[in-house]
This record gives structure tokens, C-alpha cells and sequence, in this order.
């Protein structure tokens, strides 16, 4: 960030100055001289850190230098508030600002309201201020000119001169006056856009923790009170415990009443178990009809089976959601903390008891301690598993599209991995990818869906006639770290004879942070290749807008917690829209993730969203169904948006 500060005025300019109403000559070319100065001191610093305050004593002070007054003073209105005061150059200056202020009267007022400058060379002889005339003169001020501070329409407040003796100002003071007037008003709007910019940062950072449907803390933020949680059990040695809530069949109600219900209900169970819990645990859900409880300073164990009863009688009262009655029941795993633990492992086994409740039919609750030989056994039986997924035919994908936003034309789909175990069901994303991670066999089931997207892609090539689709496949920060990953893409486009320029790679912001400048590296070299990079889940990770800018990303994908909040919610709106504008300044292409409405279409349609992808268009289909769809679709392949 620049540390450059504004050049300390000197008063030459204020010596040489002659007193109001000097020889025009003179006053002219003084105003000229400043003018270029004050010019040339605010280009200079456009692009700096200043805060508006700074921007505004420095202003009113430059122009008493440079123009024949003997006060300058700066009011900022608003349609929502009073006129308050921001910068005055002396005390009497100050005196007449708040004069203004108080009286809700005044030059300023007037200049703001029409937008055009007020000259009073004389105030003796002026009568259209009632108020502030008489008060002001008696304060022994003899003449007042103001000019609006106006910006592309919008209406910032007013520059007020002032002057202890009658007298007009030159045509060309009043030209210097209104052009430095128009340079402050440039200047305010662009640290206002700073300041916005850091409030929608804040804002960011708060809808990144919390879930856009129910506002409850989300995955980030839960593990961040799970840690907080342990540190804490350190000192008091109490006991801490997380309940992993799933609600029965909740697959069958959207399927019989719609998503809409399903959404309705949701909401209706976060705010049950909101009121249910105990006052200092954490509720917070993580994705679909998942929430989990962190019950802190537990004197016993014994604790949470109270805690837990309450919890699933709550949830089995049946539900009023508008013309529609749902009854529904809740499987609830509890894990306890063990000494040395950490927040992935607890939520996990809390996890693993959770599908335990689900194998024997579910509407119940299991308590899971980490000493038991059962736990032990399913992490190393299910890494085992995973080693043999490929070559049992466990593993398949899914795929949804990504949609034009100009015309609905499907111009890439993304790959998504899934895991059906034999025995224990749907492994989710979350247990699977850390699993392989773990055990390593990222790399090899990482070459497997690349394989496998290409190999589905040159098929609706040939199915469609459309040589354009690009096949986006998910790369974690272990596989792109990994030794020969850029071989391997490489080797995989010549094995299924697809363009580099047909496949994209998405990222997360967390491959530039354990070693940033070995994953520059591998994306150079992929950009070389002529593979697509695109970051994935943009502003709920670091948020860095340095990667952006420092690394060679193609596409920027804005996460659905932002387009979730888009209909309703300003901040979101917002961040979005600055987010779009600000990729496009740097030739970036931007996704919209989430869409799930035609209301939040047309939001990210209006802001130049380039693609979108979510459920309002397709929800993910197997391969199957894909051939099916692009058999009978025309080509290109399109989706009614």
C-alpha cells in the first residue's frame, strides 16, 4: 500500500496574496498556479489509502491559500440526515459551518438542493436566508460563495468560501472554486468506494460463516467453535460433545411437496432447535438437512442424553409450513472430545454415530466415544475400502451444467465424484475427499475422474456435434501439490484425445497458501498447456484479492453464500456486484454459483454475470441421464433459462 501523504503546503502563496478585491491580474494568476498544484497533489494520490477527512482538512486549506477568502469550510449532506459538519480551515470558518448545520439554513443547503452555486457578495444586502443572514453577520461575516458537491449525479453536500468584507469574486475565481468543488467531489466518492469496499469485506467475512438459508454458523465457523470449545475443556476440564442431527427422509419430502417446502422446513427446524438448545452451546448447520450441536462445560457424559431427548422431541412435533402439515424425525450421533483431538476428528465421529442411527432405521440417537474399538475399526476399514473403490466400480460422477447467461446455452459442466459404498451407503464429499487425501489415494482416484470426465465429454461431443463444451473437474490443493500432476493432466488429454482447451481445473483459494510459489508453478505450467483455471467458492476462503491478481486464474466463481442472500440482503448485492465489476476489470471470466431462482437469475443477469450454474437450471445428473439429455437436445445443447 502506498505510503505517500500530501506535501506539506507552504505559505508562500498566502504572503503573496493580496487582500479581497486586489488587482484582478494578480488574483488570477495566483489561482491558476494553486489550482494546477491542488490538481496535480490529488492525481497523485488517487490511489491511495487516504480517509475522507484527511481529503477534506487538506482541501479547505489548500483553498484558502489559493483563493482570495478568508474561510473555506465543507458541509456533507445527506436526504437521510441533517447537514453535519466534516472540515472547516479556522475556527470562524467552523463557526459558520455550524451555523449552517444547526439552523438547517443556509447557502449550502440551497447549493445542494438545486445543484447549481450560490453567490452572496454582500450579505448586508441579502434578505432569502431569514435565519442565518442576521446571526451570521453579526458574527462579522461579509460575503458567501457556495458550490455543490455533485458526482455522476449523485449529491454529496457543498463547498462554502467565505470572506470577512463585501465583495465579489471573478468569473475566473468562480470557475477555479467550482472546479476544485468538482475535484473534491471525485475525490470522496473514490474514499467513500474504499470505505464501502472494507464494510463489504466485513460483511463478506459474516455471510461466509453463517448459512445463507437459516443464518446459523456454517462448517467454517462451527470448527472454529470447536477449537474454541477444546481450549477451553483444557482449563476447566470439563467434557465437550457434538451432535450430528440429520433429519429422516427429508430426500422424500422435497420430492413430494417440492423444494420450497423443503426450504420452509429447514428454516422451521433451525429455529426449534435454536430455542431448545442450552445458552452457550453452538447451532450450526452444515449443508442440506444437517446440524450439529457443540455442547460445551459438560459436567458428565450422562448430560447429553437429556440434551439430545429434547433435541429429537422438538424436531418430532409436527410442522405447520403454510397449507402443508410435515411430520419428520431426526438420527442424532454424538461424539465426545478425547485429549488431543481436533475439530475435524470430533465432528466426524459425531458423523459416523449419525449414520449408525441410520442403518438401524433411524428416529434415535447413538453416542460414539472416541476410545471405543468400533470407531477404530471404521476409519481404517473404510480407508481400506476407498483403496479399492476404482477397481470395484464404486466410484462414478456426476456432472452439472454451467449456463450462458446470455442465451441458456450449456457451455461447460462440472464434475463431481461420488463414493456408493457397498455397505455403508453414500460416503458424502466431506469424509470422502479427506479419506483419500489421508490415505493418498487422491492421486490415483484424481487421475480416475479426469479420465473418466474426458472420456464422458468426447461423447457428447459426438452425441451433440458441439465442439465448444469444456469439462470443469475439481483438483484439491494434495493433487495439484503433488509430483507430476501437470504430467499426469497432460497425459490423460493425449489418452482421450481431448483439447487442453476443452477442460478447466478448478481450484480453491487454499492451494496458494501452504506453498504459493510451487502452485504458481504448476498453473503456469497448466496455462501453457492451455487448460482453463478457475477458483472455485471465491469469498468464503482467504478472500485474497491478491490471487486475482497474482496468480493465472481465467474464471472467478462466486460462491452461493453471496447469490443465497442476492434477492434480499444489500451487503450481499453489493459484494457481488463490486466482485463482477472487479473481475472484469482484470479480464477475468465470473460464474455465479447457487442460482436456485428466476429472481436470482435475472440479479446476476443484470450485473454481467457471465455464466451461472445451480439448481434452477439442473440439479447434478449422472452420465446417463447427460447422454439421454444431450441425444435429444439441439445443438448446441441448451437449458430453458
Amino acid at each position: 500500500m502506498s505510503t505517500t501523504r500530501f506535501p506539506k503546503s507552504t505559505k508562500s502563496s498566502r504572503q503573496t496574496r493580496t487582500t479581497p478585491g486586489a488587482a484582478a491580474s494578480s488574483v488570477v494568476g495566483t489561482s491558476e498556479r494553486q489550482l494546477s498544484d491542488i490538481l496535480s497533489e490529488f492525481a497523485r494520490t488517487l490511489l491511495t489509502d487516504f480517509p475522507i477527512q484527511e481529503i477534506l482538512d487538506h482541501l479547505v486549506d489548500r483553498i484558502v491559500e489559493a483563493m482570495p477568502i478568508t474561510g473555506a469550510g465543507v458541509t456533507l449532506i445527506s436526504e437521510t440526515v441533517s447537514p453535519h459538519y466534516v472540515a472547516a480551515s479556522d475556527e470562524r470558518a467552523l463557526a459558520y459551518v455550524k451555523l449552517q448545520t444547526a439552523l438547517e439554513e443556509g447557502p449550502c443547503v440551497v447549493a445542494y438542493r438545486t445543484g447549481k452555486a450560490v453567490a452572496i457578495p454582500d450579505l448586508r444586502e441579502d434578505d432569502q436566508f431569514p435565519l442565518f443572514g442576521p446571526q451570521a453577520r453579526s458574527a462579522g461575516l461579509g460575503a458567501v460563495f457556495t458550490f455543490p458537491l455533485c458526482q455522476e449525479g449523485m449529491r454529496l453536500g457543498a463547498l462554502d468560501l467565505y470572506r470577512d468584507t463585501p465583495g465579489p469574486l471573478s468569473d475566473n475565481d468562480m470557475v477555479v472554486a467550482q472546479t476544485l468543488a468538482d475535484v473534491a467531489s471525485a475525490y470522496l466518492v473514490n474514499a467513500q468506494g474504499r470505505a464501502d469496499l472494507v464494510q463489504s469485506s466485513v460483511d463478506a467475512n459474516d455471510l461466509a460463516l453463517h448459512d445463507a438459508l437459516t443464518g446459523l454458523p456454517n462448517r467454517p465457523l462451527l470448527l472454529a467453535r470447536i477449537e474454541h470449545a477444546l481450549r477451553s475443556t483444557l482449563r476447566s476440564g470439563r467434557t465437550v460433545a457434538v451432535l450430528f442431527i440429520d433429519i429422516d427422509r427429508f430426500k422424500q419430502i422435497n420430492d413430494s411437496y417440492g423444494h420450497q417446502v423443503g426450504d420452509d422446513l429447514l428454516v422451521a427446524v433451525a429455529m426449534r432447535l435454536t430455542v431448545t438448545v442450552r445458552p452457550g452451546d453452538t447451532l450450526a448447520r452444515l449443508s442440506g438437512d444437517e446440524f450439529v450441536v457443540v455442547c460445551e462445560d459438560l459436567h458428565e457424559k450422562d448430560q447429553v442424553e437429556g440434551i439430545a431427548t429434547r433435541l429429537s422431541e422438538a424436531i418430532a412435533s409436527p410442522f405447520e409450513l403454510g397449507r402443508v402439515t410435515v411430520d419428520v424425525t431426526a438420527s442424532i450421533g454424538i461424539g465426545f472430545a478425547s485429549p488431543g483431538c481436533n475439530p475435524e476428528q470430533l465432528l466426524h465421529e459425531a458423523d459416523i454415530a449419525m449414520y449408525q442411527v441410520k442403518r438401524k432405521g433411524g428416529a434415535r440417537h447413538h453416542v460414539i466415544d472416541v476410545h471405543e474399538r468400533e470407531l477404530t475399526e471404521y476409519n481404517d476399514s473404510l480407508q481400506e475400502d476407498l483403496g479399492h473403490a476404482i477397481s470395484r466400480n464404486e466410484l462414478r460422477l456426476e456432472y452439472q451444467p454451467m449456463v450462458r447467461v446470455e442465451d441458456g446455452r450449456v457451455v461447460s459442466v462440472e464434475a463431481l465424484l461420488r463414493w456408493d459404498h457397498p455397505e455403508h451407503g453414500p460416503i458424502t464429499p466431506s469424509v470422502l475427499v479427506p479419506l483419500a487425501e489421508q490415505s493418498g489415494a487422491i492421486i490415483e482416484i484424481g487421475e480416475w475422474v479426469l479420465e473418466r470426465a474426458c472420456i464422458d465429454r468426447h461423447r457428447w461431443e459426438d452425441r451433440t456435434g458441439d465442439n465448444a463444451l469444456v469439462m470443469a473437474v475439481n483438483v484439491s490443493a494434495h493433487q495439484l501439490m503433488a509430483s507430476g500432476f501437470v504430467a499426469m493432466v497432460e497425459r490423460v488429454l493425449a489418452a482421450t484425445n481431448t483439447k487442453a482447451t476443452h477442460l478447466c481445473l478448478e481450484v480453491t483459494e487454499g492451494v496458494f497458501v501452504e506453498d504459493s510459489a510451487h502452485a504458481l508453478s504448476v498453473l503456469l505450467h497448466l496455462k501453457q498447456l492451455g487448460v482453463c483455471v478457475a477458483l472455485d467458492d471465491f469469498g468464503t476462503g482467504y478472500s485474497s484479492l491478491s490471487y486475482l491478481r497474482d496468480y493465472p486464474v481465467d474464471i472467478v466463481k462466486i460462491d452461493q453464500t453471496f447469490i443465497a442472500h442476492l434477492t434480499e440482503d444489500t451487503s450481499s448485492h453489493a459484494i457481488v456486484a463490486k466482485t463482477i465489476e472487479l473481475a472484469h476489470l482484470l479480464n477475468l471470466i465470473v460464474v455465479c454459483e447457487g442460482i436456485e431462482t428466476i429472481e436470482q437469475y435475472r440479479h446476476v443477469s443484470a450485473l454481467r454475470s457471465d455464466f451461472c450454474q445451480g439448481f434452477y437450471f439442473s440439479r447434478p445428473m449422472t452420465a446417463g441421464t447427460v447422454d439421454d439429455t444431450a441425444g435429444v437436445a439441439t445443438s448446441p445443447w441448451t437449458i430453458a433459462a
